[in-house]
């Protein structure tokens, strides 16, 4: 297919990308902002460990329980938890893996071979591979353990669904990412995948709500589409095995087979996407230049925003067109409000089994508020990341980093204000209109809690920048060292919230968490001031690193 094989000029481009990669590493302990980024993925590969070694135990204790009380064909379920989980983590978790884009390798005179086994080595490195592999692996030690004689043969057929799952999310990816080069397909796609995302939100609301009454239809419907189920790569996995422990070894055979058809498959798409990159596809839309003589054009003006200085609002009229062409992150501000609807359709019939915001309605409008804050995180906590290189023009210019701060965070109050009304909005129709201390409370509570994000968010978009684009999915995220200082600040916000609560019910009255959240809003308007003030000073200081990480290619 791709023609591989390890010769010694293939093992020399190796050992040269990971000598690369290695010096790379080591180079970022030099500086405060490597150091943490270090400590930052040992937590991370402390809790994925965690996660892979537990979900390996139970994995195998639960093949173990189905193959020894003749079982096997349920072990269909594991396979296909494991299969999702492994194609969809990827997508839900881009904050916490480095997307490296390998293609940049091809600018060096690399063989084909090697560049595909590296995007394949690349991609084994996701933490989903990692735990993918660990439970599969917990998997054949249960069937193992419950049919000795058939360890062998499990491994084999595991190892086969491994190497689909790890040629599948690198197929998806490869050939997304040709679709999203161009701005139709883009449109697209990102279309069809909002829609599926949102009414994938709704499948367990609607199942509570069908389960609660007995439907003959939908019991016809599973029977059907169950043994359909086994013609894919985890039904036939689960086959294989379930097979061969009932002594029917040619049917587990062919089951083998047929799995390692559509791996084969796979291989021969990655390996069309890639040898198009490879001998470089160009997909760029720019406009050819025209010859012809350009017309006149007026000059549009910026807006002229009353009570606000021209460079402030010029920043503020450039962030909201970089938000306003980003399908992924218009995306993130409509959840706020179809979270609200998932909550609206659930279950309602008890408190055992209805969700809280039925039976306690008044807490609709503080969650969804709380929500849209959580949302703004990654444009607040790296509010330089979607600038890149046009970060240059920020310290040549005659403006102010106050003045810039200042522009991106008016921008990014203001999206918030527009989603708290629109969640407010939704509330009365959703629940009922909330009450007016609750809405006070919630306003100012919100608003102590931008103020505090805010002030944190300008210091690590300056200490701790990260390129990003806003056009991609998956590239959004800021740095790992942003991320975990972003979730403590979250918890410590939610933490006195729900101290400033506590208090207003021991006392009876809401009013008095509106007056806290006065108090606490204002020193956090005295920090995000001084801020501000010496915002200046520490970017001119720390211009050579910013620089570098905004502009690297």
């Amino acid at each position: 297919m791709a023609g591989l094989s390890f010769s010694p000029d293939m093992r020399g481009q190796f050992a040269a990308i990971a000598r690369v990669r290695w010096q790379l590493f080591v180079n970022g302990l030099r500086t405060i902002r490597g150091r943490l980024e270090v400590v930052a993925r040992g937590f991370m590969f402390l809790a994925f460990g965690i996660a892979g070694l537990g979900g390996s135990l139970g994995f195998g204790l639960l093949a173990w329980y189905l193959v020894s009380h003749q079982k096997a064909e349920w072990l269909a379920i594991l396979l296909w938890t494991v299969f999702l989980f492994w194609q969809l983590f990827p997508i839900m978790a881009s904050a916490l893996t480095e997307n490296v884009d390998s293609s940049n390798l091809l600018r060096f005179p690399l063989s084909f071979p090697s560049y595909f086994m590296i995007r394949l080595v690349y991609g084994a490195l996701d933490p989903s591979t990692g735990l993918g592999c660990l439970w599969l692996f917990g998997l054949a030690i249960g069937v193992g353990i419950a049919q000795p004689g058939l360890f062998l043969w499990a491994a084999l057929v595991l190892a086969a669904f491994a190497i689909f799952n790890i040629l599948l999310a690198r197929m998806i990816f490869a050939w997304v990412e040709r679709w999203l080069a161009q701005r139709r397909t883009r449109e697209i796609l990102g279309a069809v995948f909002f829609i599926f995302i949102i009414c994938f939100q709704f499948i367990g609301p609607l199942m509570s709500r069908v389960g609660r009454h007995s439907h003959p239809g939908v019991s016809r419907i599973t029977t059907l589409v169950l043994p359909y189920e086994r013609a894919f790569p985890p039904g036939l996995a689960a086959e294989a095995i379930a097979r061969a422990i009932h002594g029917a070894f040619a049917a587990a055979m062919a089951a083998f087979a047929l799995e390692c058809v559509y791996a084969l498959a796979i291989l021969w798409l990655l390996n069309v996407r890639l040898w198009a990159q490879y001998h470089g596809e160009n997909l760029s839309e720019a406009m050819a230049r025209s010859t012809a003589p350009k017309e006149k054009r007026a000059i549009r003006l910026g807006w002229n925003v009353s009570g606000i200085p021209g460079p402030v609002a010029a920043i503020l009229e450039k962030e909201f067109h970089y938000l306003s062409r980003s399908g992924p992150m218009l995306f993130t501000f409509v959840m706020p409000v179809v979270i609200l609807l998932i909550f609206r359709l659930g279950p309602q019939t008890s408190a055992k089994q209805g969700n809280f915001l039925a039976h306690a309605p008044d807490l609709a409008f503080p969650v969804g508020s709380a929500y849209a804050l959580l949302v703004l995180t990654n444009l607040v906590y790296n509010c330089f990341g979607a600038d890149a290189v046009g970060m240059q023009l920020f310290f040549v210019s005659p403006v102010s980093f106050r003045e810039i701060l200042l522009g991106k965070n008016l921008a990014h109050a203001l999206v918030l204000a527009c989603e708290v009304i629109a969640i407010w909005i939704a509330v009365c129709f959703m629940f009922h209109p909330p009450a007016i201390d609750i809405t006070l409370a919630t306003v100012t509570g919100v608003g102590f809690a931008l103020l505090l994000n805010l002030t944190v968010g300008n210091l690590l978009s300056i200490y701790t920048p990260k390129k990003i684009d806003y056009g991609a999915f998956g590239k959004q995220r800021a740095s790992t060292t942003t991320v975990f200082a972003s979730l403590g600040i979250q918890a410590a916000v939610f933490g006195l919230a729900a101290v400033t609560l506590l208090i207003a019910r021991a006392f009876g009255s809401v009013w008095i968490a509106t007056v806290i959240f006065l108090i606490l809003a204002g020193a956090a308007a005295i920090g995000y001031i001084m801020v501000l003030n010496r915002a200046d000073r520490i970017a001119l200081d720390r211009r050579d690193a910013i620089l570098a990480e905004l502009c690297r290619a």
